[in-house]
C-alpha cells in the first residue's frame, strides 16, 4: 500500500500551514496555499510538490486552474476526489467575493462599470452565456440575470425573453453581456444582428438597450465605445 507524505512529516520549515501562522498567508507560494488545501501528497511527492507539478502544467497560472473541474483535476495522480472539491471549492470562493466587492458599485456610467459587473460570472467559463442587466431609471443596476448557456462559439437568445424579464422587474432599461471564451473579442455577425433586433425591440417598448458587452478573461468590448448602438 502506497504511503502518503502527510504535512505532519515534513521538516517544520517546509510546512506551509505553520509559515503561514509564523510569518502570514501574503508569503506563502500559490503552490503552497494548494498543499494546504489538499493536506497530503504521495509517496514520492509532498504536497506542494504535487501543487507544483499541477501549477506548472498551466503556465502557473491560477486563473487557468480556477477553469479546471472535479473531473479535470482527478486525472492528476495524487489528486482524489475530496482534494479535488477542496481546490474548486476555495477557487470558486475567490470568485465569489470578487464579485461581493463589485456589486456594491450601484450605479453604471461606463463600459468599465459594465465588466466590473459582470466580470467574475463569466471568468473561467469553456462556453458562451448571455446575461442581462437590468437598471432603474438612476442607471442602478436592480437585478442581474442568466439567460442563455451555449457551445464553445456560441449560444442562442430568444429578445421574447430578455423583455419577459425585464418587464417582470420593472426594468428602465437593458444591458446585455455575453462571453466569447476563445478570447477573440471581435463581434459575430449574430452578435451584431441580435444586439440590433434587441435594440429596435426596446425602442418601441421604452425599455432602451443602454450597451453590448463582449466579455473575455482577459478584456471587453463594447459596443457603445465603438459606435455601434
Amino acid at each position: 500500500m502506497e504511503k502518503t507524505l502527510t504535512i505532519k512529516s515534513w521538516a517544520e520549515e517546509d510546512r506551509p500551514r505553520e509559515k503561514l501562522l509564523s510569518k502570514g498567508r501574503h508569503v506563502l507560494t500559490d503552490a503552497e496555499l494548494i498543499a494546504i488545501l489538499i493536506g497530503s501528497g504521495t509517496r514520492n511527492e509532498t504536497a506542494v510538490e504535487l501543487s507544483k507539478r499541477i501549477l506548472s502544467n498551466f503556465g502557473n497560472s491560477l486563473n487557468e486552474l480556477a477553469k479546471l473541474s472535479v473531473k479535470d483535476l482527478v486525472k492528476f495522480k495524487g489528486i482524489g476526489e475530496a482534494k479535488a472539491i477542496s481546490i474548486v471549492a476555495a477557487l470558486e470562493l475567490g470568485r465569489r467575493r470578487k464579485e461581493t466587492e463589485i456589486t456594491k458599485r450601484e450605479k453604471i456610467t461606463s463600459s468599465k462599470d459594465i465588466f466590473q459587473v459582470v466580470y467574475s460570472q463569466f471568468l473561467d467559463l469553456p462556453h458562451e452565456e448571455f446575461h442581462v442587466l437590468l437598471l432603474n431609471r438612476f442607471n442602478a443596476v436592480i437585478r442581474k440575470e442568466f439567460v442563455s448557456r451555449g457551445g464553445v462559439s456560441g449560444t442562442v437568445v430568444d429578445p421574447k425573453i430578455i423583455f419577459k424579464i425585464a418587464l417582470e422587474h420593472l426594468a428602465s432599461s437593458i444591458i446585455l453581456c455575453h462571453n466569447h471564451p476563445s478570447g477573440n473579442l471581435r463581434p459575430s455577425d449574430q452578435d451584431i444582428s441580435l444586439t440590433k433586433k434587441l435594440k429596435e425591440a426596446g425602442a418601441l417598448l421604452e425599455i432602451p438597450i443602454l450597451d453590448h458587452l463582449i466579455v473575455s478573461d482577459t478584456g471587453y468590448l463594447s459596443f457603445a465605445d465603438e459606435g455601434m448602438m
